[in-house]
């Protein structure tokens, strides 16, 4: 058994070994995830020690105390918090050994290819085809909303192999290399001027079955674990004190007296306690996850982070007045991460409108707390056992 102190003994002969001052940034990180310290408690072989997952504060505190590079994870978020946990939990040795590496070090950035254009809050009713041809699936299909499509190595991808079947089965997953003949990708606009999304066409991509990730069929049972993962990565985040949203405005509030109002006041209070319970939620969260998998409780917490969000950001638009309603960089940039606080208070209001749509909508996530956390009953859907093929679209 792993304790503090080992990791502790271990990562110090980590550092001695690969000094970071004179060690290349990529090639420390290949040796902090081959001597088990990437994150400690996956196997053992595959970047972690078996130990137990809240150990991992200790190697980082001593790593960051140590001036050590970062993966940069906001970079390679959803290698991280999607892809990683999915192949862990239902990917070959062989794809585990392959994938779990150059994903961690940041060497291959991932995407997620599941929404599409008629199947974006109902998940289950995509119509991506990959049919079988051999030893390799032909797929045919368009996703939509791909945050990384543009700078991504590969991605998470669900298409539907057995029309025949009801709209939650017949689905299996897949991992999709985006340099492959077929898949092209095209930037979407949004409201803020970016094109942070993108849409993906998918054109008779061949991907061999060594690249389907657990039973055919099976790709809706799998993505569940994607999915769990997203929205503790999205509303879940370790957090400070002020962190995320609310910090802007309470540094505008404290800064700018002449700005004040008792109206604005009062919400900005109650504001500042709703982004304090989220936070403190969040950790209660993550300690959870230590002794298991993300649940549904994700979605509750990704269902208030968008809510905080969108009202926040409204309140510093109303704050600043006439300042709410400037914004500084009205351009078609294709960014790779989305960075909400060091941009303008409109930016942040604009780009906040997709935290409801974002991993999942409000509105399905509502149901999902309702069903699974709440215990209570199901809404009526008469198209669960119907055949997708006979579904009307």
């Amino acid at each position: 058994m792993t304790d503090a102190d080992d990791l502790r003994r271990l990562t110090q002969e980590l550092l001695a070994a690969h000094p970071p001052a004179t060690t290349g940034r990529t090639d420390f990180l290949k040796a902090r995830f081959d001597a088990g310290l990437a994150w400690v408690h996956y196997p053992v072989g595959l970047g972690g020690l078996g130990a137990p997952r809240a150990l991992q504060a200790v190697v980082d505190a001593e790593l960051e105390a140590a001036g050590a590079p970062d993966n940069d994870p906001r970079r390679i978020g959803i290698g991280l918090g999607m892809a990683a946990p999915t192949i862990l939990a239902y990917g070959t040795e062989e794809q585990k050994r392959r994938f779990l590496r150059p994903l961690w070090v940041g060497e291959e950035v991932w995407c997620q290819l599941f929404s599409e254009p008629g199947a974006g809050s109902d998940l289950a009713a995509l119509g991506t085809r990959a049919v079988r041809d051999g030893e390799d699936w032909v797929v045919d299909g368009q996703k939509v909303w791909t945050s990384s499509a543009h700078v991504a190595r590969w991605a998470i991808l669900i298409a539907r192999t057995d029309p025949d079947a009801p709209k939650h089965r017949g689905i299996t997953y897949f991992l999709c290399d985006m340099t492959d003949p077929g898949v092209e990708v095209r930037p979407l606009r949004q409201i803020t001027g970016e094109a942070e999304f993108n849409e993906v066409f998918l054109t008779g991509v061949r991907i061999p079955d060594a690249h389907r990730l657990g039973e055919i069929g099976d790709g809706w049972k799998v993505a569940q674990t994607t999915l769990n993962n997203e929205r503790v990565a999205i509303g879940g985040a370790r957090i400070p004190r002020e962190g995320g949203m609310i910090g802007p405005v309470s540094r505008t509030w404290r800064e700018r007296p002449e700005l004040r109002s008792h109206d604005l006041h009062q919400r900005l209070l109650d504001l500042w306690v709703d982004a304090e319970v989220a936070r403190l939620t969040g950790e209660r969260l993550r300690q959870q996850l230590v002794a298991g998998q993300p649940g549904p409780e994700g979605s509750a917490m990704k269902l208030a982070f968008a809510r905080l969000n969108q009202e926040i950001s409204g309140l510093e638009v109303e704050l600043l007045g006439e300042e709410g309603l400037l914004y500084g960089d009205w351009t078609m940039r294709r960014p790779e991460l989305v960075d909400f606080t060091g941009r303008d208070a409109g930016y942040r209001y604009l780009r906040s409108k997709g935290n409801s749509i974002e991993g999942g909508t409000s509105e399905v996530l509502l149901n999902i707390v309702a069903e699974r956390v709440l215990g209570l009953p199901a809404e009526p859907r008469t198209d669960k056992d119907v055949a997708w093929k006979d579904l009307a679209r």
